[in-house]
């Protein structure tokens, strides 16, 4: 298979400055074939008027949806409906930018592939780093990739019914994080293939720039973004068959977030992460009237 078309899906609640560095960034290096479908959840009018201005070939579509991630993700999808399984799709944030000639190179380096995993570059470095070309995706390397990296054939996305609209960033419960690991498990009990032909990229490749996990927070929208995302995952966790050490062993890592990540964290901040994957393993919340992430 040579030169698949790339559709990009947007979620976003309505961030304009960073949407438009996003498409003047991506639209450049857009295919004739190539799509981007921008998901409004929020600031619709003034997202609709960026998107009609940013390609006069009319390879960027605007469409609304209520909030979650998940669901504008899957209203994306839903709405590439003439294109054919062989895409690639990738999710990236309104936050994030496509270096010259990265949409070229991803391309290239995944067409052949089930799909592929990018880096994502932040001022303070890489999201996650990806492991070496060629180790098999499973339940221990599942966990490197993230929404915004992840690129993945069409027709697998339909085949396993998008992302689960119950878990992720926004979404009405208190999941929110692990949607793209719950994606990929059910990916690789379709599709088998997709474990030892997923692609990891090596970041002097072909990488996309991103923002820090806990850029523009205060410390309680810090913590609290940390225990709801530690729920999401705990839950993926609980759902999925991984071993009990590993969802017991996650819960306890929680405690060494402000150390291991202290360029975003604080030792403090372990806290949070423990009762937040206490609470997804578990699958109940503990004295918590809010539910969503954060609330941008």
């Amino acid at each position: 298979m040579t030169s698949p078309p790339l559709m990009l899906v947007v979620t976003t609640l309505g961030r304009v400055l960073p949407l438009r560095r996003l498409l003047d960034s991506a639209v450049p290096q857009l295919g004739p074939d190539d799509r981007i479908v921008v998901v409004a959840q929020g600031n619709v009018a003034d997202v609709q008027a960026l998107v009609e201005g940013a390609d006069a070939l009319g390879r960027v579509r605007a469409l609304t949806s209520a909030r979650g991630a998940s669901l504008g993700r899957n209203t994306g999808i839903a709405a590439l409906a003439d294109a054919g399984d062989e895409a690639l799709v990738m999710f990236p944030n309104d936050t994030t930018w496509f270096p010259a000639d990265s949409i070229a190179t991803i391309r290239r380096l995944v067409a052949d592939a089930p799909g592929g995993a990018v880096t994502v570059s932040t001022e303070i470095g890489p999201r996650f780093t990806l492991p070496t070309p060629g180790t098999a995706l499973d339940t221990s390397t599942v966990w490197n990739v993230i929404e915004m990296s992840l690129v993945i054939r069409l027709g697998l996305l339909r085949e396993v019914g998008g992302f689960d609209t119950g878990i992720g960033t926004g979404a009405a419960s208190p999941w929110q994080a692990g949607e793209v690991t719950d994606l990929l498990m059910r990916a690789l009990a379709a599709e088998p293939l997709l474990a030892r032909e997923f692609v990891w990229t090596y970041a002097h490749d072909v990488h996309v720039g991103g923002i820090a996990e806990t850029a523009g927070l205060d410390p309680r929208e810090r913590r609290w973004k940390l225990r709801a995302y530690g729920r999401g995952v705990g839950r993926v966790l609980a759902r999925h068959p991984f071993p009990l050490w590993h969802r017991w062993g996650f819960v306890a890592a929680g405690a060494l977030v402000g150390l291991r990540r202290g360029n975003e964290y604080r030792p403090w901040d372990g806290i949070a992460a423990v009762v937040g994957r206490l609470e997804g393993v578990v699958g109940r919340t503990f004295r918590s009237r809010e539910a969503t992430a954060v609330k941008r």
